[in-house]
């Protein structure tokens, strides 16, 4: 040890450190204790650093404590445990690197419980919470941890162990205190907590999660505003930002999102972590004034403890708690990443053994099947878009549309509650949508900056200030192009007009004003009209024009960018060629608009596409990415991996927040012709060979890529999961002018194959609306409209109306509400009204003017057509005497045509024009009726033209 603090002085940075040597020669020890006691008395403040809490055992102590004692009373001892705390707070990249794999062990173990828990429950296999935990505490030494060689490689399991004694807890006793301790109680099958915590050479990590058995909606909805609680906190905690200040925000989403739960909120959300599992003077608490760093890690645990469940089944169910830990890395300018990867969302920790519609003791047996492999999406009970099945008749029982409606009910109660809590009367509510400011344009800082033009009091355009130079009194006037509305030139005479309309507070427009006024009540010039003989305001009228154009091309292509974020820089993987590559991928959209492959690439902190015919590059970090898909190539000509992006970036010189890999699934130019190059690739021309090489060829890529996609959500530390469309509950619609197939996924709706690509995150979306929605039409629209008033709604038309009752039930099972309505609705002019005024809008109702309102246009709609075809007596007998005289004398002009055609043998061309004065006479003599054409008179017509 003395060598290695020996380097202290040593080196350009040199620390003045005096060192004593603990030989193994016992008779100078105290000689060194009393050198040491000696150094500390004679100094000024005699001051001594202890750390009190630890537990101090060895012959070193003892030795030590025998000869402090008789010095202690001249001695002041200090407790230095929070400054050494601060100094190993902040870890380097080794350190990091250690709790990593710290968090990678706790992660897979976590994993291999839940598979074990879900197999006792669904066995009914009977084991105390002691059993459990001591299963999991011997895990690390027994024969069964070969899971933990493979999911971590190079890795010494014997320098692995348990922080603490893990923690199982179910049957409504529970507590969140890290010192509590399994007890014998048998497992019980509602509400079962989870958490134990991995330490790998002395550094530490801590898990813990919550797994929900047949939940009711109420506890999958305090899950779901936990999840977005701990994402919340995990994007606020960054380099700089006090402890307090988290924990204040998260009491603030929560009283926002649901009151009732803060009284059964956490008192602290965890604590700094390292080789103590407690570094108690970085508690995240609303009383510490600590700051976070970048490299400081954080066990981080939210929950809500003993809530009360009113749809219990049994005495064990009635209390629950909820929980989820995890442990994070402070970073610089982005989120927290997790360190602690695995599952922890609703849809892989819920499961359900209650979904089968048969009765007895037979369908009971064959439908209690959860999930056996919890780390699928498609296999436990969850909150996602995946249905039992496509069509309603199927598996639906004749009550499912009342349930679906009390369900809804419920949602939009739910809905109009949050409203109120976010936008009600004195509220410090903020909207994310931009207003207008005040832009100050400065086009000259002195008069000697004025071009030498201006001394001969001409108009002068000068386009590198974009300023417009105005004779004014005999004085040169600039007027920024900016606050030009237009200008128009007109010819009178050997006279030329050109007049100037300045943009002017209080003007008729169409459009809304962009650009807002310092002080709308000053004077302001409207306009300004000059005359001249002189052809040269022809010249000048033209540079205004272009001027203008410009100046307005340059304020789209600013307000395009203003959303742009400035991204971190890509750390790439040092000494060596990233062993995670994806070759022979297009991407969409191209680079400089070219279709040329190349290869996708994941490093430290993101991805790099690029191709090796050009130098251009493009950089993904894990941070900005929100989504990341990936499309098999089932039934489609494409495999791909797509991304959608939190923040646009500048792609082939366009911004974008979709970017996509692709390779293509098949080799089209050579299925179809059969010639060298088919036979050369498939060995024959038989297409049943070909289509056996197509399937396998498919699976390969689809393999290929998922796999990729996998090792990408890995290396992005939990802060990237992979989301795969469902093909079988997909439907038709058009979202932009395209019909195309609309697939939701686990937290989407999406369409992939083709762009412009449409994503659409579930959690985004305030609301949903059914148009055109009535009888006898076959598709039907529907809107999002999002939680963000600012942004646009979404429109998707015209889908099928056999995919009614499918969207509806899917928009359901995600928890959204929806409405519907038999027309369509001004939205522009609707969010404009909402935005105005949010509090006013919750307080009249909120979003349930659109269950009334497409109520009452139903009525209004049937009552309307009703009384079209409703006629009184005397009007049905008039249009009936009025019908039949017609028919007469149509029957009778066409049985006198016959006879003359018959009898004289006229051309076509006579024939039409006798036809068309007797239609002439009988307009003006043919009596008073008047009636519109009917299809059997026209039919008659046309059979009498063309004989």
């Amino acid at each position: 040890m003395a060598e290695v603090l020996e380097q202290l002085n040593q080196g350009d940075k040199q620390v003045s450190v005096e060192i004593h040597k603990y030989t193994k020669d016992q008779s100078q020890h105290r000689d060194l204790f009393e050198s040491i006691i000696t150094y500390i008395t004679e100094g000024e403040k005699k001051r001594l650093g202890i750390l009190p809490k630890d537990l101090k055992e060895g012959n070193f102590v003892q030795e030590w404590s025998e000869v402090y004692k008789n010095f202690k009373d001249k001695i002041e001892e200090v407790d230095v445990s929070a400054g050494v705390a601060s100094v190993l707070a902040v870890k380097d990249e080794e350190e990091l690197k250690t709790v990593r794999v710290a968090g990678k062990l706790s992660s897979l173990i976590m994993q291999h419980f839940i598979g074990v828990v879900t197999s006792l429950v669904d066995e009914e296999k009977q084991v105390t919470h002691e059993k459990l935990s001591e299963d999991i505490d011997n895990i690390l030494t027994s024969d069964q941890n070969t899971f933990l060689k493979k999911g971590v490689q190079d890795v010494d399991l014997s320098r692995a162990d348990f922080c603490y004694t893990p923690i199982i807890q179910s049957g409504g006793i529970y507590d969140f205190k890290s010192s509590a301790e399994s007890d014998n109680r048998t497992l019980h099958a509602g509400t079962i907590l989870c958490s134990f915590g991995v330490r790998y050479k002395s550094y530490c990590s801590n898990i813990g999660r919550t797994i929900l058995f047949d939940p009711t909606k109420e506890q999958e909805r305090n899950y779901e505003i936990l999840l977005e609680l701990q994402r919340r906190i995990v994007e606020h905690i960054k380099s700089g930002v006090k402890l307090r200040d988290v924990y204040v925000k998260a009491i603030n989403f929560v009283k926002n999102k649901k009151p009732e739960l803060v009284s059964h909120f956490v008192k602290s959300l965890g604590h700094g972590m390292g080789i103590e599992f407690r570094e108690s003077a970085y508690s995240i608490n609303a009383k510490s004034t600590k700051e976070f760093k970048a490299g400081m890690v954080f066990n981080l645990s939210v929950g809500f403890q003993n809530l009360e469940n009113s749809k219990a089944t049994d005495e064990e169910s009635k209390i629950y708690s909820l929980w989820i830990i995890d442990t994070i890395r402070v970073s610089n300018n982005e989120p927290a990443p997790l360190l602690t990867e695995g599952n922890r969302k609703l849809n892989n920790m819920a499961f359900s053994f209650q979904d089968g519609p048969e009765s007895g003791s037979e369908a009971k047996k064959e439908n209690k099947r959860p999930a056996q492999k919890v780390e699928t999406k498609r296999t436990a009970m969850r909150k996602s878009t995946v249905l039992k099945s496509k069509f309603r008749s199927e598996d639906k029982d004749e009550d499912s549309e009342q349930k679906r409606k009390e369900h809804q009910a419920e949602l939009a109660k739910q809905k109009q509650a949050e409203g109120l809590a976010r936008f009600g009367y004195g509220v410090d509510h903020q909207t994310s949508q931009r207003e207008a400011t005040f832009r100050k344009f400065e086009s000259y800082k002195r008069d000697t900056a004025l071009p030498k033009e201006v001394k001969e009091l001409k108009i002068v355009v000068d386009q590198r200030n974009e300023t417009i130079i105005l004779p004014v009194f005999g004085l040169a006037v600039p007027f920024h192009i900016s606050t030009l509305k237009n200008v128009n030139k007109t010819d009178e005479g050997e006279y030329t007009y050109l007049r100037i309309n300045f943009l002017t507070p209080g003007q008729a427009s169409g459009k809304k004003e962009d650009m807002p006024f310092d002080d709308p009540n000053a004077n302001f010039v409207r306009a300004v009209t000059y005359r001249s003989i002189d052809e040269n305001l022809s010249e000048i009228y033209r540079k205004i024009v272009e001027l203008k154009k410009t100046a307005a091309k340059k304020e789209a292509e600013r307000k395009e960018m203003s959303d742009l974020v400035e991204q971190d820089k890509l750390i790439e993987l040092r000494g060596r060629r990233p062993t995670h590559r994806l070759s022979e991928v297009f991407v969409r959209p191209g680079l400089d608009g070219k279709r040329i492959p190349g290869e996708l690439e994941i490093h430290e902190n993101g991805l790099r596409y690029q191709s090796h015919r050009t130098n251009q590059k493009l950089d993904i970090l894990f941070s900005n990415i929100q989504h990341l898909f990936f499309q098999p190539c089932d039934n489609e000509l494409i495999v791909l991996l797509h991304i959608h992006l939190k923040n646009p970036v500048i792609h082939g010189k366009k911004k974008t927040k979709d970017i996509q890999f692709y390779r293509e699934a098949s080799d089209v130019q050579f299925d179809e012709t059969g010639n060298r190059k088919r036979k050369y690739r498939y060995g024959d021309e038989d297409e049943l060979g070909a289509e056996q090489e197509e399937r396998r060829r498919r699976a390969l890529l689809n393999k290929e890529f998922k796999s990729f996609a996998e090792k990408i959500a890995e290396s992005s530390e939990g802060r990237v999961d992979v989301d795969i469309p469902f093909r079988e509950i997909a439907f038709q619609g058009v979202p932009f002018r395209t019909n195309v197939l609309l697939q939701p996924t686990t937290e989407c709706l999406v369409h992939l194959t083709d762009p412009p690509f449409l994503v659409i995150t579930i959690a985004d979306v305030e609301i949903a609306h059914l148009e055109r929605v009535q009888f006898g039409l076959k598709n039907f629209d529907l809107v999002f409209i999002f939680k963000d008033y600012s942004r646009a709604p979404v429109h998707i038309n015209t889908i099928p109306m056999n995919q009614l009752e499918n969207v509806k039930d899917w928009l359901d099972h995600v928890d959204l509400v929806f409405y519907e309505g038999p027309q369509n609705l001004n939205w522009t002019q609707i969010m404009r009204t909402i935005q105005k005024d949010p509090a006013d809008f919750y307080q009249d109702g909120g979003w349930s003017f659109l269950n009334m309102h497409g109520e009452g246009d139903d009525s209004d709609a049937s009552t309307e057509t009703a009384s079209e075809y409703v006629l009184s007596e005397s009007a049905y007998s008039e249009s009936s005497s009025d019908e039949s005289s017609d028919q007469n004398e149509v029957s009778e002009s066409a049985g006198s045509s016959e006879e003359e055609s018959d009898e004289s043998g006229e051309s076509w061309d006579e024939l039409e024009e006798k036809a068309r004065k007797a239609d002439e006479r009988k307009e003006v003599g043919g009596g008073t009726s008047k009636r519109k054409e009917t299809p059997d008179d026209t039919r008659g017509k046309n059979k009498k033209i063309r004989r």
